[in-house]
C-alpha cells in the first residue's frame, strides 16, 4: 500500500510503499483483548503480603496445660484469634504476568497498525528533525499536524531534540520503533512516525 508523506507543515512531498502484510492487514480486534490484558497483567506489582502465624513475633510454648484449667484450651500466642497473632489465610507475593504466543503478539501489533491506516489516522512524516529542544514549538507543530488531543510519536530514540521536547507532554508520547505496542497504540488518537521509523516497524512484523 502507498501512503502519502508530509512534512511538519503537513504539505504532502512523496509516497511511501508499505507492506499490506503489516499496514493493509485485516483487524482482528480480539487479538487486541489477549495483548493487552497480558500487558496490564505483566504490570501488576503482585507484592501484597501479609504474616502468617510462623513469621509474627512470639513464643511458641503452649501458653498452659491441656486440661484442668477450666479454660478453652489454646496451642500458641501467635494463633490469628490472638491480638498479635498471624493471619490464619495469608497473602502471598504472586507474579501475575503471562506472555502471549509471539504470532499472537505479532497479529496484534499488525492489526493495531492497520486500524491507524484504515482510519487515516497514521501520519508518515518525511523527517522529524526539530530546529531545536522547545516543548511549545512541538506542540504547535503537532496541532499543525491535526493529531487530535493524543498521539503515539515514533521515532529513532537519538532524535534527542524530539525525546526532550515530548517528554513534559501528558497527552502525547514518544517510542523508538522497537518499543511500539498495543497498549499504547490504542490508547493514543493518532500514530505519527517517519519515514525510517515506519519501515523499522515494518521490518520488526515481517521478522
Amino acid at each position: 500500500m502507498k501512503v502519502t508523506v508530509y512534512n511538519l507543515k503537513r504539505e504532502a512531498v512523496g509516497e511511501l510503499d508499505l507492506s499490506d502484510d503489516v499496514f493493509g492487514t485485516e483487524v482482528k480486534e480480539h487479538l487486541f483483548y489477549e495483548v493487552v490484558k497480558a500487558q496490564l497483567a505483566s504490570r501488576r506489582a503482585g507484592t501484597k503480603a501479609t504474616k502468617e502465624r510462623s513469621a509474627v513475633a512470639g513464643s511458641s510454648k503452649k501458653l498452659y496445660r491441656q486440661k484442668g484449667t477450666g479454660r478453652a484450651r489454646q496451642g500458641s500466642i501467635r494463633a490469628p484469634h490472638h491480638a498479635g497473632g498471624g493471619h490464619a489465610h495469608a497473602l502471598t507475593p504472586q507474579d501475575w504476568s503471562y506472555r502471549p504466543p509471539r504470532k499472537v503478539r505479532i497479529g496484534a501489533l499488525k492489526s493495531a497498525l492497520s486500524l491507524f491506516a484504515k482510519e487515516n489516522r497514521l501520519i508518515v512524516l518525511d523527517t522529524l528533525d526539530l530546529p531545536e529542544i522547545k516543548t511549545k514549538a512541538l506542540v504547535t507543530t503537532l496541532e499543525t499536524l491535526q493529531v487530535g488531543k493524543k498521539s503515539l510519536v515514533v521515532d529513532s530514540p537519538s532524535n534527542e531534540k524530539l525525546v526532550k521536547s515530548i517528554r513534559n507532554l501528558v497527552e502525547h508520547q514518544f517510542l523508538p520503533p522497537e518499543g511500539v505496542n498495543v497498549y499504547d497504540l490504542l490508547r493514543h488518537d493518532h500514530l505519527v512516525v517517519s519515514r525510517e521509523a515506519a519501515k523499522a516497524l515494518e521490518a520488526r512484523c515481517l521478522r
